[in-house]
C-alpha cells in the first residue's frame, strides 16, 4: 500500500478525529445520558429500540476517534519546538474540561470516579517525554519502568481510555519510525474496541505534514462541544418532548 495517494495532512486527521469524537459524544450524551432515560420514550418499545440502535451505531462509529487522536499525540511530540508548553497546554485544557466532561457525560457537576481524555493524552504526553530523557541517557529499564507506571496512574486516576489508552500512545511511541509497525501494533492494541482499528486507516495515508494549524480551535472545541450538548440534552430536549 502507498502512502501517496491518498495523502492526509496533520490537521485533516485532526478534523477527522474531532468529527468522530462528536458523534461519539452525541450518542454519550443526547441518547444515553437523555433520550433513553426519558419515560416517554421507554414506555414506547419500537422507538426505544430504534433509540437504542441508533446510539450503538453512534457509539462504535466514535471508538474510531480516540487511536486518531493518539497518533497525533505522538506526532505532535517529536516535532514540537517546546515539550513542556505542549504539557502545560494539555494540562490547562483537561483541568478546564472536566466540567464540560463530567456534565456531559458522567451526568453530574462533578465526578471523581472518571476523567476526561485530555488527562490521558497528558500522561502519556510525559511518558514519552521522560522515556526519551532515559534512552538518552541509555538507561532502557528505566524507560520500561516509566511505561509501567504511566499505566499505573491513567488506571488509579480513572481517566477516559485508562491503561489502554496510555499503552496506545506507548505503542504508537515505540514504534514512531516504522508506519507499518505502528499501524498494527495500534491496531492489535485497541482490537478490543470493535470499531476502533479502523482508525489506523486514515493513520496510514497521513503524509507527515502538519496542515493548517487552528491548534487551539482543537483545545477550544473538546470543552465547548461538551458544554453545548449537555445543554441540548438538560434545556432543549424536554422542550422537544413535552410538545
Amino acid at each position: 500500500m502507498s502512502r501517496q495517494s491518498p495523502s492526509l495532512t496533520g490537521s485533516s486527521l485532526k478534523k477527522i478525529a474531532m468529527i468522530i469524537m462528536l458523534i461519539d459524544h452525541i450518542g454519550a450524551c443526547v441518547f444515553e445520558r437523555g433520550l433513553l432515560l426519558v419515560d416517554e420514550m421507554r414506555n414506547d418499545a419500537a422507538l426505544f429500540e430504534m433509540l437504542r440502535n441508533t446510539d450503538r451505531i453512534l457509539r462504535l462509529i466514535g471508538r474510531v476517534s480516540f487511536p486518531i487522536f493518539c497518533f497525533l499525540l505522538v506526532e505532535g511530540f517529536l516535532h514540537t519546538h517546546d515539550r513542556k508548553k505542549y504539557a502545560l497546554r494539555l494540562f490547562l485544557f483537561a483541568l478546564v474540561s472536566e466540567i464540560p466532561f463530567d456534565l456531559a457525560i458522567m451526568g453530574r457537576l462533578f465526578d471523581p470516579v472518571h476523567q476526561n481524555v485530555f488527562f490521558t493524552l497528558l500522561i502519556g504526553l510525559l511518558a514519552m517525554m521522560l522515556c526519551d530523557y532515559f534512552r538518552m541517557q541509555a538507561q532502557p529499564v528505566a524507560q520500561v519502568l516509566v511505561l509501567i507506571l504511566a499505566m499505573v496512574l491513567a488506571w488509579a486516576l480513572h481517566t477516559d481510555y485508562g491503561y489502554r489508552g496510555v499503552l496506545l500512545i506507548e505503542l504508537l511511541y515505540i514504534f514512531r519510525y516504522d508506519r507499518m509497525k505502528q499501524v498494527v501494533a495500534g491496531a492489535v492494541a485497541f482490537s478490543w474496541e470493535t470499531t476502533a482499528p479502523l482508525a489506523f486507516i486514515p493513520v496510514w495515508f497521513y503524509n507527515g505534514k502538519r496542515g493548517k494549524s487552528g491548534k487551539w480551535f482543537f483545545y477550544w472545541f473538546y470543552p465547548v462541544h461538551l458544554l453545548i450538548l449537555w445543554g441540548v440534552k438538560t434545556f432543549l430536549l424536554p422542550i422537544l418532548i413535552s410538545v
